[in-house]
Order: structure tokens, then C-alpha cells, then sequence
């Protein structure tokens, strides 16, 4: 017997063609049909009519905000609902989040804030043991992995490689067990890949959007059950040939589908009434309503074995044309302002931990940035595949929040210092050297740091000032060494930019948690080395002796040719390296979209035109040759500039790129890369992030466990890049560090590049409707940004060091600003100290759960090393803890209650007898403040998280 489970659902994108709000609605109908309150009122009340129905609901957002506005009866409804199972929730956090492009951070935080909505409304009952991933294109294997510390048993999508897609159809390896960490244990999760997308069968789409015949039953001419059940009962034949199991499982829905549900499961009930009583005649097909989470239980009681996965699924080829790699880079702002987001989240969380902010206003203000940054996770917000109208829409949504949050840390702020009164603002233009608050003047300048981090770190602080002559004080009113440095003419020269401030003062700064420096302007001029001044480097005689520009500190040595003005060596940690960095740009292929061969660049889909075009020739140079920085400012052409940094005793070397308005006057769309070359003999191998954690080996023109289709050769080897990409050979190691998702390759040895920004001018056929065409300002978008890189020697992994500059830059110091004539400082006693942590120990969460609770996520940022341990009771003392208790990853459930369905792989070399769990893995931490200080140790093991709640004692 084959038994078909049927899953009703509708997929409803937090935003894509339409905003949030229009989907939410149902306006704007003109761009596309679609009303989610519609679907969520029909579906409750066609659930009502029949026990035996189901249904599941995946984004949480819409969710809250329809439930929100239910009478009490229809609450009690639903919640009857949930408990009996019939309406389930999958997924559960605030949006289906994209896995490219996301870094893990802000996908635990929405995952938080989804699931503790969830368990608010329904206890136990609403949270969900099912990732339902169906729409991202690609899947990574650290989303994976947080499915498994969530405690989820198994996880269903929707895309995969055409051609791995096609092998496993043929292989019956549509299911299999993914390994998701090379680092943790209990990391296998049963992953599904659904076999007509998420769609109902061709020919059954009951939905009132489609033009699909229903069920005509009773006396009429027009009679079809025959057909229509023969139809489906041969399409079910043919599925199951791909599957394993006498279960197979068929999504009945789509794209906001069900906004007349009646029309939906009265067909559908037809269709199981009509197929199932075929089985007095000998049919061997059973029908009947399910969810996912049914399904993966009754694929558990089989207990059998499945083929194995422990790479990614990036890549994404939809054909022999169309790589979705495109997005990894597309709309480069957005995806830098949703990193600032994140940024801001985790300081003004931390910040009302310190301060102990618990007013009703202030847990709105935090509660609204967190869904903003839940909203902008979406497989079509961070991604960048949405329309131009609708990002406009999730940066209104993201900025809103921010300037509410920013509230709170000013709340926070003038209870931790002195500034009682202080403005704390905070600049949100610091890339393009802005401040409103500094632009008139930077006399009397009071700059409060906050670092996210739980170590203390050590970093330079740029503050966009006027040309006058400046000295620097800690908040004991010590001098801190100072140094004006110019902005690039390139940024001056931005014409939406005011250029009152021409100069950054930069210094350098040692915090712990939270640090005050003074700026005042001085009455006479300091006294300037001779050494520091900015001037033009001359570009050289090929011929001639010298041709080399020199820039060296005390740990890095830099090497420019001004024959041609680009980089030609690096010396740093003991090692030298030819390395040479140049831009290029692709042309984006152009054509009608009508069948693979003509697919354009777009939105989703990196297709480049032809060969590359290098640029690195005749770049001018300016030298800013400092006491603690020294800059080195490039012109490469009328839309690319850049500075190359290096600071005094920080080893990497800082590329800060300005890419814009990329040319399209000769009709033609770009995509403009930076390359780095070197003789490194990496044998096609090179190392990739996921989503900010493990790292990936990828081998070029390579597949886990298919031959991929390489007709596109540039782009099938193009990966996402949320945070690091490395090389290396057996002695050296080069490795890019950058501030937002990109796409990124290795498409010759020794050479890493990154896609920096993308300006198209057709569609890719792909939904979104439009060229990603960015424009601002009544021009093409410019975009800033930073890549650092580090040289040293060759290593498994990343080393400690490697992985501190990773965070240091994804979390640096946030910078407030307030005027004052007086001494500021820091209430030090209210500030909880992290010194116990050990140095590869990170604080990945600090936030207030609710009124009297606090949220604690700690995590082993070392793929090597040992494991280790240190005490958490000081925290706790200090937090004034009354019990703590571990959770699952989210926060939401403890971690004693964990218990996930374990299925084994079929090279496992076990034939399991029985059902098999999984458990925690490791014994959770449940502990008061009576006991022992012993048995609040925490042990992590090499990239572990662990999360906590502690009761407080009082507020």
C-alpha cells in the first residue's frame, strides 16, 4: 500500500512583489492577487468543519498579526485546533529565511522570536519539530545544523541542482540523513526533497488562482471522478518509484493559495473520498490529510536506512543556463544596512540587560527592531530578489526600528554613565564619513563605545570631524594618540553628500564592555612629523630603477607597483606573499528568457557574457603615511576607488571599496568583481563560510555527489560568502574577510575574488518582474564597503586568530555621541564583567526574555582545539540570578525535554530494531542559587552554542 500523505499549505512570502503590508491585505492586486488574512480566516473556518482535515502554517509573522486581530472565540478556536494537531505549525520562525545569505546570528534571533510567539499563544503544542524550507534557492548546511540544536527531527525544500535532482529521482536518494557540523555531534537530520516543488500535482491545483478542473461528481454529464482519480493515482505510481518507503508525502498549494479555502478541501476531500474507495477493487493507494511532522514519524517507525549528505546544496541550477548565484551580491546596500541592523540589535539588547530597562515603551521599541530584522531575513528581503518598490519598503521597516531602538540606548546610556542628559546618537552614514552630529564641529565631543563582544578588544575608532587640530582623552582625561586622517576626494566628490567634514580623527581604542573618549578642539596646532603628510605617488617609467611604493608598520608590509598602481606584495605573521589585487567586470548576458540558452542576468541569476575585463592599469595613488594608519587611496576608474589601510599592530590589511554609478550608457548590464592573485598552489581547492560558522571545503567544477552541468563556468563556481573565504597551499593561507554576503570563487589557483556590486538592465524570468537596476539619487546606486585580508601560515581551519578578526568585524564597536564640557565616565558597577569566559569563548546573546528573565548564548567559536570550560556563577551573581536553566538553541525549550527522532544513514553499518532519539547532548545546566558554584560549570566543545535563562531574583 502506498500511503499519500496530502499537506495543505500556502506559501506566503514576507514580502516580494508586493511589501509586507499589500501581501498581508490584499492591495496592490493589479502586481499580484494575494490577501493573507483572507487565508488564514478561510482555512480556520474550513478546519472547523471537518476533524479530519489539516493544515500548516510556516511564517509567523503574518500569523501574530492576523491572530491579533481574532474575537476570543476564534482564538479559542484555533488554539483547540493546535492542540488536536489539525493546524500545525512548520518552520515557526518570524519568515521562511533565505540560507545563503543570512549569517547565523540573526537567524537564531528569528527563530527566538517566532517560536517564543508560538509558545506565548500555545504552549508546547504550537512549536514545531519540522524545518519547512521549501522556497530558498540553495540550502546550507549550518541551517541544518541549527534545525538540530533547535531540536528539530527532519527538515523538507524545494530546490535543488536540476541535475542532483534528476540523479536522485533515479537513485531513490530524494530522503537522506545530512550530517550538518563536522565539529558537534548528534548533527544528522532526515532532509527531504519534495518532488513537484512545493505545488500540488499538475492538474490538481483546486486553488481558486488556478484554472485546474475540480472533482464534478453526482448525477451530471459533466462527471469526472473516473478520470480525475485514474490522473492522480498514476502520478502517485510514478512518485513513488523515487521514494523509498510505502510513505511518500504530497504539498497540496503554492504561492498564497487558500483565500477560499472551501474551494480547496472540499475538492480535496472529494479526491480522498473517490481514490480511496478504489481499494475494494484492489487499488493500493490510501489518502488522507497529514502534515509533515505526521510523515516524518511514520518514516521513523520504518526504521530503515538512507543515503547520507554532508556538503551544502549551493550552487543552485535551475538549468543548463541559470546558476542562482547571482543574489549572493544583489543590492549590496541592503545587504550591508541588514548586517548594521543586526549590529545595532545586539548592542541596544546587551545594553538593556546592563541597564535593566523594563519599561512597556521600551520592550515595543526592542520588540519592533527584532521583527524588522525577522522580516528582513526573508528568502526575498536579504536576498535582494525583491522588487525595487518593495526594498524601499523593507529599509523603511529596518530604519523605523533602528531610530526606535535607538531610544533605548539612550535610556540605557544615561543610566551606565553620567551623562545623565547625553544625546547618545548614533550615526548611521559613518561609511561614507557623515555625521550629523560631528559635521559643524567636533569640539566638545563626548564618543561613548559600546563593544558587543564578551572579550576585551582592541580597535580604531574613525570620527567624521572638520580640518582643525584635535587631542583625544580617555575618561581619566589621558591623552589618547591621535591622527587626522583625509577622506578620499572619490567619497568627497558623492553628490548627495554634505562636505563639511573632509577629515576622520581616528584613535585607537582598548574597551571591555563600554569606554568613554573625549574630543575637544585644541587652542594652538599640534606638532606634526614630517612623516605624515598625504600626497600623490607619481606613476613610474616601466623601466626606471624605482618603481615600488612601500607601506609598512611594525606587522605588515605592503608592496605597490606605480608603474601600475596596483598591490604586488604582502609580508605579515611571518610569511610574504606575491599578491595582487585588481577589479574586473562581467558582462550580464542578455536575451529573452524564452529558453535556457537566452536566460539574462538578473536579480537571481549570475550569467556573464564572454570573458572578463581587468582593470589594472593607470591607477592613480595617494599615500597617507601615518603615525597609527596609513592608507594608501586608489583611483581605478569613474566608478571604482578604493583604500587600502593597515593599521599599527593589527595584522590584516583593510580594503575599503566605492563601486558606482556602474556605466550603462552602451545598453550593456555589469557585475563588478575584485580579484586576488598569487602563486599560491591551492589544486583547485578553496574554503568557504556557512552563514558565518563552519567552513566548507569546495573543489572547482566539483560536486559532493553528482557531475554538475559547468556549461556556465564562472558562475557554477561561484558560492555564497556570508563571512570568509580562504586558500591555501601547504605553507601559506590567504584569507577574505568581508562585511556582507557576497558571492564569491576561486576560478584559477591561487586567485580568491568577490563579487562587489551588480547593475542589470533585464529580467531573469524568475518572478521578481524587473531589472535589477538599482538607481539612486536620479543615478546608478553606489555602494561602499570593506574586505580584510589576512596572510599567514597554512592550517586545517581557521586558527583563534583568524576567528576573533571574524567577529571583531562583524561585531566592532558601536559609537554614541553626545556633547559635553565635562568629564564623562562609566558606572563600572552596573557593568557585568565576561572575564571568566575563555578567549575562544563568545557571547552571542545577551537579552532580556522577559520582565525577570534574562537570555544568555555563549558559543565555542574554535573548529580547532580542545574543549573548554569555565564557570558561569559569576554572570549569574552578577545578573542577580535566582536559577538558570539550559534551553534548546532558540531559547524557548529546555533543554531536558529535547528529544529528536534519530534515523541512520545506509553506510552507518546499523540496521536499527527499535525507534531511536535523540537527546540533549550534553546534561543541561539546572541550577539555583543555593547550590555549589561547581555545578554552574559550562563545557563547550569546539563550536558548541549553548543558550540559558536566569530567573532574577528582583527587578
Amino acid at each position: 500500500m502506498i500511503n499519500v500523505h496530502l499537506v495543505p499549505h500556502s506559501h506566503d512570502d514576507v514580502g516580494w512583489l508586493k511589501t509586507v503590508d499589500q501581501y498581508y491585505y490584499g492591495s496592490q492586486n493589479n502586481i499580484q492577487h494575494a490577501g493573507v488574512q483572507y487565508i488564514l480566516d478561510t482555512v480556520v473556518q474550513e478546519l472547523l468543519k471537518d476533524s479530519k482535515r489539516r493544515f500548516i502554517q510556516v511564517e509567523t509573522f503574518f500569523f501574530a498579526k492576523w491572530y491579533s486581530e481574532q474575537t476570543e472565540s476564534i482564538q479559542r478556536a484555533v488554539k483547540k485546533l493546535v492542540e488536536e494537531g489539525r493546524l500545525e505549525f512548520a518552520g515557526g520562525a518570524w519568515s521562511m529565511n533565505d540560507e545563503a545569505t543570512v549569517h547565523y546570528q540573526s537567524v537564531i534571533d528569528q527563530f527566538n522570536l517566532g517560536l517564543r510567539y508560538l509558545k506565548d499563544k500555545f504552549g508546547d503544542c504550537g512549536r514545531p519539530t519540522i524545518g519547512w524550507q521549501i522556497d530558498p534557492f540553495g540550502h546550507s548546511r549550518e541551517m541544518a545544523s541549527i534545525f538540530t540544536q533547535l531540536g528539530y527531527s527532519g527538515e523538507f525544500f524545494a530546490r535543488m541542482d536540476y541535475v542532483d535532482k534528476r540523479k536522485r529521482l533515479d537513485d531513490l536518494g530524494m530522503e537522506m540523513i545530512w550530517k550538518s557540523s563536522e565539529s558537534l555531534k548528534n548533527s544528522e537530520i532526515f532532509t527531504g526533497m519534495l518532488y513537484n516543488h512545493y505545488s500540488a500535482p499538475p492538474g490538481f491545483c483546486f486553488d481558486i488562482n488556478c484554472q485546474d478542473d475540480p472533482i464534478i461528481d453526482g448525477n451530471s454529464y459533466e462527471n469526472n471522478v473516473n478520470k480525475r482519480v485514474n490522473d492522480f493515482i498514476d502520478f502517485i505510481k510514478s512518485m513513488s518509484k523515487s521514494y523509498r518507503s510505502t510513505h511518500i508525502m504530497v504539498p497540496m498549494g503554492d504561492d498564497f493559495q487558500y483565500e477560499d479555502a472551501e474551494v480547496n478541501f472540499k475538492n480535496m476531500d472529494k479526491l480522498i473520498k473517490y481514490v480511496n474507495d478504489l481499494q475494494l477493487h484492489g487499488s493500493q493507494v490510501n489518502l488522507f490529510y497529514s502534515t509533515p511532522a505526521c510523515y516524518l514519524f511514520k518514516l521513523h517507525q520504518l526504521q530503515q536506512t538512507w543515503p547520507n549528505k554532508t556538503q551544502d546544496f549551493f550552487p543552485y541550477a535551475s538549468d543548463s543556463h541559470s546558476y542562482w548565484a547571482g543574489y549572493f551580491t544583489s543590492r549590496p546596500t541592503q545587504k550591508r544596512f541588514e548586517r548594521d541592523g543586526n549590529h545595532f540589535f545586539q548592542v541596544v539588547k546587551q545594553l538593556g540587560v546592563l541597564a535593566n530597562l523594563s519599561s512597556v515603551q521600551q520592550s515595543e521599541d526592542l520588540e519592533i527592531l527584532s521583527q524588522a530584522m525577522g522580516i528582513m531575513q526573508h528568502h526575498d528581503a536579504v536576498t535582494g530578489t525583491e522588487k525595487q518598490a518593495v526594498a524601499r519598503d523593507y529599509d523603511r521597516i529596518l530604519f523605523e526600528a533602528v531610530v526606535g531602538a535607538g531610544n533605548n540606548a539612550r535610556d540605557a546610556l544615561r543610566l551606565l554613565t553620567n551623562l545623565t542628559s547625553g544625546e547618545f546618537e548614533s550615526c548611521l552614514e559613518l561609511n561614507i564619513s557623515v555625521c550629523s552630529f560631528t559635521h559643524k564641529s567636533g569640539n566638545n565631543v563626548v564618543v561613548t563605545i559600546v563593544n558587543p563582544l564578551s572579550a576585551t578588544s582592541t580597535q580604531y575608532v574613525r570620527v567624521p570631524v572638520p580640518n582643525e587640530n584635535y587631542v583625544v582623552t580617555n575618561e581619566k582625561g589621558v591623552e589618547v594618540p591621535s591622527e587626522l586622517v583625509p577622506v578620499p576626494w572619490q567619497v568627497l566628490s558623492l553628490q548627495h553628500r554634505p562636505n563639511d567634514t573632509q577629515h576622520e580623527l581616528v584613535f585607537k581604542a582598548t574597551v571591555e564592555k563600554i569606554a568613554i573618549f573625549y574630543i575637544r578642539i585644541l587652542p594652538s596646532p599640534k606638532i606634526v612629523s614630517q612623516d605624515t603628510i598625504y600626497f600623490p605617488i607619481g606613476r613610474s617609467n616601466p623601466d626606471a630603477c624605482e618603481n615600488e611604493l612601500i607601506v609598512e608598520n611594525s606587522v605588515v608590509k605592503l608592496v605597490f607597483d606605480t608603474t601600475t598602481g596596483g598591490l604586488k606584495s604582502i609580508a605579515m605573521n611571518g610569511v610574504s606573499e606575491n599578491i595582487q589585487q585588481s577589479f574586473g567586470v562581467y558582462k550580464g548576458f542578455q536575451s529573452n528568457n524564452g529558453e535556457p540558452q537566452n536566460r539574462s542576468s538578473g536579480a537571481y541569476i549570475f550569467r556573464p557574457d564572454g570573458d572578463i575585463e581587468i582593470l589594472n592599469d593607470n591607477i592613480d595613488l595617494f599615500f597617507y603615511n601615518g603615525t597609527k594608519v596609513k592608507e594608501v587611496h586608489q583611483h581605478v576608474t569613474d566608478f571604482i576607488s578604493q583604500v587600502i589601510r593597515i593599521y599599527d599592530e593589527l595584522n590584516r590589511v583593510e580594503f575599503e571599496w566605492l563601486v558606482g554609478p556602474i556605466p550603462t550608457a552602451d545598453n550593456v548590464g555589469k557585475e563588478i568583481i575584485t580579484r586576488f592573485s598569487s602563486n599560491l598552489a591551492s589544486n583547485g581547492k578553496f574554503y568557504t563560510d556557512s552563514n558565518g560558522r563552519e567552513m566548507l571545503e569546495r573543489v572547482r567544477d566539483r560536486r559532493e555527489n553528482f557531475d554538475a552541468d559547468m556549461t556556465e563556468a564562472i558562475s557554477g563556481n561561484y558560492y555564497p560568502v556570508t563571512a570568509e573565504i580562504s586558500l591555501q597551499d601547504d605553507k601559506n593561507r590567504i584569507t577574505l574577510l568581508n562585511d556582507r554576503s557576497q558571492g564569491g570563487a576561486s576560478l584559477q589557483d591561487g586567485e580568491l575574488e568577490l563579487m562587489l556590486h551588480r547593475r542589470l538592465l533585464n529580467d531573469d524570468a524568475f518572478g521578481v518582474g524587473e531589472a535589477l537596476n538599482e538607481e539612486q539619487y536620479g543615478t546608478g546606486l553606489i555602494a561602499r564597503g570593506r574586505i580584510s585580508l589576512i596572510l599567514d601560515v597554512a592550517s586545517k581551519n581557521p586558527n583563534r586568530a583568524e576567528r576573533l578578526v571574524q567577529r571583531e568585524l562583524h561585531l566592532p564597536f558601536w559609537k554614541f555621541f553626545s556633547k559635553s564640557n565635562r568629564v564623562a565616565s562609566v558606572n563600572q558597577n552596573m557593568i557585568s564583567g565576561f572575564s571568566d569566559f575563555p578567549p575562544s569563548v563568545g557571547l552571542l546573546s545577551l537579552e532580556k526574555y522577559s520582565i525577570d528573565e534574562i537570555l544568555i548564548r555563549v558559543e565555542n567559536f574554535n573548529t580547532d582545539g580542545n574543549v573548554v570550560s569555565f564557570n558561569i556563577y559569576p554572570l549569574f551573581e552578577s545578573l542577580f540570578g535566582s536559577k538558570i536553566w539550559e534551553t534548546t538553541l532558540d531559547g524557548n525549550m529546555p533543554l531536558s525535554e529535547m528529544k529528536r527522532l534519530k534515523f541512520y544513514q545506509d553506510d552507518s553499518g546499523i540496521s536499527p530494531s527499535a525507534a531511536e532519539y535523540f537527546y540533549a547532548p550534553n546534561k543541561p545546566i539546572l541550577a539555583n542559587a543555593s547550590m555549589d558554584a561547581s555545578e554552574f560549570s559550562v563545557t563547550l566543545v569546539p563550536m558548541q552554542i549553548r543558550t540559558f535563562i536566569i530567573k532574577q531574583k528582583y527587578i
